[in-house]
């Protein structure tokens, strides 16, 4: 069993390589484009909207509702607040994210492990674990919010991306 303390090293380094290469992915690559459609602003306060929408589980098995279901348009939107995003806030909570998945990732990593493994076997377990931590509920997205395919495919690929980098780092200072 490998003690957490002997790997503050890599949970920092694979957070910080995860942020560089999302950094990269979304400012460089560009295969994210397509990702987003434009719709008219309506003037709708910060909050996640559905159209059709129905507060009362009644009212959803109504003729009408039922309906308005058929006709569509179906939808899930998310308002966000007036402005500029405040990157810095967004990615100081992102670098904060990254830093408490990669504490979960090698407390697994530390009970399963011991000291002086080679790297590929703690490559493979560091990264599937990591692969579960980045992409694991990504699918709802699609499943049930109906986020395209195409969108979450994409967002499984970063994460794929995310675990190799993850199980690399881990299994280059993995303790000897």
């Amino acid at each position: 069993m490998v003690n957490m303390r002997e790997l503050w090293e890599p949970i920092v380094l694979s957070s910080a390589g995860v942020f560089v290469a999302s950094a990269v992915i979304w400012m460089v690559a560009g295969y994210h484009k397509k990702d987003l459609k434009a719709i008219k602003a309506q003037d709708l306060a910060p909050n996640q909207y559905a159209i059709p929408y129905s507060a009362d589980q009644k009212d959803r098995v109504t003729p009408e509702f039922q309906q308005k279901m058929k006709d569509g348009p179906l939808a899930i939107i998310t308002i966000r607040k007036a402005g500029m995003p405040d990157m810095k806030r967004m990615l100081g909570a992102w670098m904060l994210h990254l830093l408490i998945l990669n504490a979960f990732i090698a407390y697994i990593a530390g009970r399963v492990g011991s000291h002086g493994i080679p790297f590929v076997p703690v490559f493979r377990t560091v990264g599937t674990i990591a692969l579960i931590g980045f992409a694991g509920a990504l699918p709802v997205q699609s499943i049930f919010w109906g986020k395209p395919v195409r969108a979450t495919a994409l967002d499984m690929f970063d994460a794929l991306i995310n675990a190799l980098i993850t199980g690399a780092i881990y299994g280059w200072l993995w303790p000897q």
